[in-house]
């Protein structure tokens, strides 16, 4: 399968500059979970912003 990485890099949220996996879904997904995180595009702006990606973070960003 060929990366789209620089259509995805139009969508992509992440706001951490030293992010090696912007615009690589597939490598940014299994990273956050191996580390137990949801990546940043699943999160509000404001709380993407935080860089807490933890899925306590996301329960409260989405009222869960």
């Amino acid at each position: 399968m060929e990366c789209n990485k620089d259509k995805n890099l139009k969508f992509c949220t992440c706001t951490y500059s030293g992010c090696s996996r912007q615009g690589i879904c597939c490598e940014c997904i299994q990273y956050h979970l191996a580390n137990r995180q949801l990546p940043g595009c699943c999160f509000p702006p404001e709380v993407e912003k935080t860089y807490d990606r933890s899925f306590k973070a996301f329960a409260r960003a989405w009222k869960l």
